[in-house]
């Protein structure tokens, strides 16, 4: 699965680590993540992260 990376604070979305913040899962896809899921270090949505390369 791909890692995902916020622009704003660089925080790395990692599916294999999940979001234990946010109460997700280890395994969830960046892409199956809540609508409302935000950054749990700075708090911008979705639309502000990139796909790690």
């Amino acid at each position: 699965m791909k890692k995902y990376v916020c622009t704003m604070c660089g925080y790395v979305y990692d599916p294999e680590k999940g979001d234990p913040v946010m109460n997700i899962a280890p395994g969830i896809a960046f892409e199956d993540l809540p609508e409302n899921w935000t950054c749990p270090i700075c708090g911008v949505r979705k639309d502000d992260f990139r796909e790690q390369e």
